[in-house]
């Protein structure tokens, strides 16, 4: 009967019934922000996110991003209560101090394409009360490559140059004070909280120069991206038209005592580049990385040997000293019979160091690997001697 009862009586008084539930109606307003926020996370069905894998093809090589550290959590006033304990005393917590945002470099990430325009930190949790503080926001870390400046302005703020170095982009807020903080002999009930402190935000401007061993300087269709082909496994556009490679590519050479190397092709230069011509300073930064160079010439044009000349101009107008650095010339297209018909008088001009080679068919590749490994063990010798670490692929 008791059940029939209860079964009978309307769902208020069933509520009521229960003593700690009451039945109030949905807000609009509510449900439709609730609405809104699930259509954000799902997404249209129709668009699909791009993997890392195509995002690396849009290769980026700045980006200005807006960085906010979280902010800090907010004291509370309140006072311990317990039976027959009538001045149990101020116990409000702490808030918790707010997530900070650091950079990260990272050897997988080969491009600023996957770093977001915007960051905003976690923000720490309220104090509690019987003294428990708030939880701290925990840190933001973001993915940058290996070789990233942090610039703000024109301040370089840190140069993330190695595997695993951190820069704290923006600090997080401190926590504010929970009364218990503010108890003296002279205030026994304070009842005085403070809120938290928001985050620090700041404008950074990242800015990505190649890290690798050697660098190929040439004009544009010199045949580098064909030589990065044959000397290592990667896949450059190659065709018969100049300005073929837009972007950076990355090629690490393997010898057999399991030494690697790592080439960057670097797209083609023409004469005035220092002065922002053609793709100018957007590539000329990643030269600046690579301690020796590798200057590759067409040898089938008239008169090759000027284009190691207007490239070593180039250069050193750009940066003082950048020509001067360890390298070795490359006379590319020894398979035409014109380039092995003017070899002799490329030599005449630059020395005997000048390699013979094709990197369509492969002749003389061997000359230019035994090269460039003699560069990299002679660069590595000098750096061991100030100290420093070889850059390892």
């Amino acid at each position: 009967m008791a059940s029939l009862r209860l079964f009978s009586a309307s769902p208020r008084a069933v509520l009521e019934g229960l003593g700690c539930w009451t039945l109030r109606p949905a807000s609009p307003r509510l449900f439709s922000l609730c609405c809104v926020d699930c259509a954000k996370h799902q997404g249209s069905p129709g668009k699909k996110l791009l993997s890392e894998k195509k995002l690396k093809r849009h290769f980026v090589d700045h980006r200005r991003v807006l960085v906010r550290g979280g902010r800090g959590g907010d004291g509370v006033t309140c006072f311990h209560s317990e039976p027959r304990k009538e001045f149990g005393g101020p116990d409000g917590g702490d808030g918790g101090s707010g997530g900070a945002v650091i950079l990260r470099a990272d050897r997988q990430v080969k491009s600023l394409s996957l770093v977001l325009s915007r960051y905003q930190g976690l923000d720490g949790e309220d104090g509690g009360r019987k003294n428990c503080f708030g939880r701290s926001g925990r840190p933001l870390h973001i993915r940058v490559p290996v070789g990233t400046l942090v610039k703000e302005g024109s301040e370089v703020l840190a140069d993330l140059s190695h595997p695993g170095d951190e820069y704290i982009a923006a600090l997080g807020g401190t926590g504010g004070k929970g009364n218990r903080f503010f108890l003296a002999n002279d205030n026994r009930a304070p009842t005085t909280c403070t809120p938290g402190q928001p985050g620090q935000e700041r404008v950074l401007f990242l800015e990505l120069k190649t890290v690798a061993h050697a660098g190929m300087v040439g004009f544009p269709n010199a045949g580098k991206s064909s030589l990065l082909r044959a000397i290592s496994n990667a896949k450059p556009a190659v065709a018969s038209y100049p300005f073929t490679t837009l972007n950076p590519h990355v090629g690490v050479v393997h010898y057999e005592d399991h030494q690697q190397i790592a080439v960057a092709d670097i797209p083609g230069l023409i004469r005035g580049a220092h002065q922002n011509r053609g793709l100018g300073f957007a590539f000329l930064r990643h030269i600046e990385r690579c301690p020796f160079l590798l200057f590759v010439v067409d040898l089938s044009v008239p008169e090759p040997w000027t284009q190691v000349y207007d490239l070593k101009q180039e250069l050193e107008k750009y940066a003082e000293g950048l020509s001067r650095r360890p390298h070795a010339i490359v006379a590319n297209k020894i398979d035409l019979p014109q380039a092995r018909a003017r070899l002799p008088q490329l030599r005449a001009h630059l020395g005997q160091g000048a390699i013979a080679l094709s990197a369509a068919t492969g002749e003389n590749l061997e000359e230019l690997l035994l090269r460039l490994k003699e560069l990299h063990d002679g660069h590595v010798a000098v750096g061991l001697e100030l100290g420093h670490q070889p850059l390892r692929w």
